[in-house]
């Protein structure tokens, strides 16, 4: 990054700097549409990972499989008031959970001391709205991750991901004057789309992400090979989407700069 000047860091949440691999929503994805009588696969539920939730559910039932298996059942093409009948549940799910899902990742901590050594100050954007942060950020602070700032897309008139106003919304929070100074670190193609549309630089992190989208203990059973491939599939996948860095583990972060 030719030595540049940082002032800010704005983070995602989970997959990124809580929830290893994300696993909170996509358990109640998963469990909502089979409510409804339709089984996602995984590529299906992960690949909207990072937008609003309800623009998440609205994306997976346009896809065309889950489109024509909802037709075959309910008659007809799945319409917005069927999002939110999915959505209601959803949030119902996600809250029940979400306390358990809010674990920092491993070097989040470590990390974001670092960045405040270095003056740097940390903000956050997420996927989830105000309701389920209230329950995550209290539990993310009692295990060590609090940033300065926090914007959800209930403050951004629900223009979530990947829509920028998050990001905007951080920098006048944190009075940051430059979006060229700014790093927005995420594990999603939609963290990747959100950092360059703000035109901030924009990271893509790799171990723990949902773009990769295993466990911890998944992830550190592959062999050297397979850990060198998966990675690497992630990495092509965020550079492929206009990632301006991806860095393995969120230590990298600070050999950035």
């Amino acid at each position: 990054m030719e030595n540049r000047k940082i002032d800010g860091v704005i983070f995602d949440w989970a997959g990124t700097t809580v929830d290893y691999g994300s696993f909170a929503p996509v358990q109640a994805f998963v469990e909502v549409f089979k409510h409804f009588g339709i089984e996602p696969t995984m590529e299906e539920v992960r690949k909207p990972m990072g937008m609003l939730k309800i623009d998440h559910i609205r994306t997976m039932l346009k896809m065309e499989r889950i489109t024509k298996c909802w037709q075959e059942k309910y008659g007809c093409v799945p319409a917005d008031d069927d999002a939110q009948k999915l959505y209601g549940h959803f949030e119902e799910k996600l809250l029940s959970i979400l306390d358990r899902f809010a674990d920092p990742k491993p070097g989040v901590v470590r990390t974001v001391q670092a960045l405040r050594e270095r003056g740097i100050v940390i903000g956050s954007t997420t996927g989830y709205n105000d309701k389920m942060m209230e329950i995550v950020a209290p539990q993310a602070a009692k295990n060590g991750y609090e940033p300065d700032c926090m914007v959800t897309p209930d403050s951004v008139g629900g223009m979530g991901r990947p829509y920028p106003y998050m990001i905007f919304r951080n920098m006048e929070a944190l009075k940051l004057p430059d979006v060229h100074r700014v790093i927005k670190v995420g594990d999603t193609i939609s963290d990747i789309k959100e950092g360059k549309q703000a035109g901030v630089i924009s990271v893509g992190v790799i171990v723990g992400s949902s773009q990769m989208g295993l466990t911890k203990e998944e992830y550190e059973a592959l062999s050297p090979e397979e850990k060198q491939e998966k990675c690497g599939k992630v990495k092509a996948e965020f550079l492929e989407a206009g990632a301006d860095h991806v860095i393995l583990n969120m230590e990298d972060l600070l050999k950035m700069f």
